[in-house]
């Protein structure tokens, strides 16, 4: 077994300290392995079964960042062990580092701000790393570098995507990319349709199983069917489903009865697959076909089941319609849930199967709804999500991003998952303003990338049945939050 040890000063972060199994390490690949994280007096040990050398992630508190995830460099196994602040430091330096010298190689220009921050982080951190003989002391000059690189990681993907908007506007005065939205499992009111039109430019019509279907072979099309025949007359961009959703509660109910019969269950999976697109053959041309298979939860299902279940359906899917196109949703890309122990594939490694078996995939969607827990994906800043999606072209499919993110932290009487808002990570109280505030800080980098052809909110009104709690634009009562405004904003800057 592998076993890591980092020395955490000051101690009152480990009393304090407000995830612990949201730290992992990783390898080359990224992929965390299976970690079990302690607490040793001032010491956080992880242990694993590689011996190999790996990255730590860990929740790490940085003033005006709040709790993001951290990441050291590549480390070796060594008796002695590592000061983590001077090792986060070092990893954050390096991240921003590589990022750096890749974007000014393709022609960037690097601001001022940036390099001034940049090079104090470099100053602290060589001060960090001769003081460890003090490890207090080593740790207070490194978490001054971390906040410095912070600071010089966001000012350095903020003039990335300004300069990458301003390059992409060149060549198309209106964005190829779709900024769309939900419209959820229930009929939005005419004031609510023209927020909507306002706003965005695609629509995706859920066309769950569980609401179309909520009893055996009791079929309800009417919602689904007005809201195609809205957006058609509307000329949104139509997404349909995700059809089979394979987390936990994702399909009906009814189904549990043959969770132990996995061929009788794939038979009903693809008869409803076939149902709902010979429905709207011709009306949907772009087909969201199974969400979340990679972390599961539904049913029991193994990992192999599902991907093979995904399969499936995508194969009954494309001798529907021939000329669809057809996606699967990733939930949590980062894959954090790997180290929990209990899925062998990463998020990208479950994607890739499906290609290298012949799935002929136009698009995966990325869902990122940070602020939530058991599951979501916890806060990370700009240059981590800049990252993630540069990642995800090495499959050399177009990229889909499905978004949510938090406006208040109260019971939530409409949320049909078990997720709750976690307030603890975010740089700042969870309301409004700041749902508002990371819309304007996270759309314009997903819409300065090349690679993302959509970029669509998780669901509009709060009055609806929804997966994330409060991620709505609209409140219940219909009014529109500050979030829809910045999301107009964005629709005037780069489509009108």
């Amino acid at each position: 077994m592998g076993v890591m040890r980092f020395l955490v000063h000051p101690v009152e972060l480990l009393s304090d300290w407000p995830e612990v199994h949201r730290a992992f390490i990783s390898g080359v690949d990224q992929a965390a392995w299976p970690t079990r994280i302690e607490l040793d007096g001032t010491m956080l040990v992880c242990r694993r079964q590689s011996p190999d050398s790996g990255k730590l992630t860990v929740v790490w508190p940085v003033p005006g960042f709040g709790r993001p995830m951290v990441t050291t460099a590549s480390l070796p196994e060594r008796d002695e062990p590592y000061v983590l602040a001077v090792e986060l430091a070092r990893g954050k330096i390096v991240q921003v580092r590589n990022q750096l010298a890749f974007w000014h190689s393709a022609g960037m220009s690097i601001p001022t701000e940036f390099s001034d921050r940049h090079r104090e982080a470099h100053r602290l951190l060589a001060q960090a790393v001769a003081a460890q003989d003090e490890p207090a002391a080593a740790s207070e000059i490194a978490q001054r570098a971390i906040v410095a690189e912070f600071h010089a990681a966001e000012a350095l993907v903020r003039s990335y995507s300004d300069q990458r908007l301003e390059m992409r506007h060149r060549q198309y005065p209106q964005l190829p990319t779709i900024l769309g939205c939900s419209l959820g499992d229930s009929l939005l009111a005419p004031p609510q349709q023209e927020q909507f039109l306002k706003a965005f430019n695609g629509a995706a019509i859920p066309l769950q199983w569980r609401y179309i279907e909520p009893v055996e072979g009791d079929y309800r099309w009417e919602t689904y069917d007005t809201q195609v025949e809205w957006a058609l007359a509307n000329n949104l961009l139509i997404r349909g489903g995700p059809l089979i959703d394979l987390s936990s509660g994702g399909l009906p109910g009814w189904l549990a009865q043959w969770q132990n019969d996995y061929w009788n269950l794939q038979s009903f999976v693809c008869d409803f697959i076939e149902t709902v697109i010979s429905r709207y053959v011709g009306k949907v041309r772009i087909w969201e076909v199974a969400a979340r298979a990679n972390a599961g939860g539904a049913l029991a299902l193994s990992e192999e089941n599902r991907l093979t279940l995904v399969a499936k359906a995508l194969e009954v899917a494309r001798q529907v319609d021939p000329e669809g196109q057809f996606l699967i949703r990733i939930d949590q890309p980062w894959g954090e849930y790997q180290a929990r122990g209990q899925h062998k594939l990463s998020p990208m490694h479950f994607a890739d199967a499906l290609i290298r078996a012949g799935m002929e995939l136009a698009a995966i969607n990325l869902e990122i709804g940070v602020g939530y827990s058991p599951s979501g994906s916890p806060s990370r800043d700009l240059l981590d999500f800049s990252r993630l999606i540069d990642q995800w072209t090495v499959l050399g499919l177009p990229l889909q991003i499905t978004l949510a993110f938090p406006s208040g932290t109260t019971a939530d009487e409409q949320v049909t998952t078990d997720l709750e808002v976690d307030p603890r990570f975010w740089k700042k109280p969870l309301d409004e303003t700041a749902q508002a505030e990371w819309i304007d800080d996270y759309l314009p980098l997903l819409l300065a990338k090349p690679s993302v052809v959509a970029v669509f909110w998780n669901h509009l009104s709060d009055a609806q049945p929804h997966r994330f709690p409060h991620a709505g634009l609209i409140r219940r009562d219909g009014s529109a939050k500050p979030g829809l405004t910045q999301v107009m904003r964005q629709h005037e800057l780069h489509w009108t």
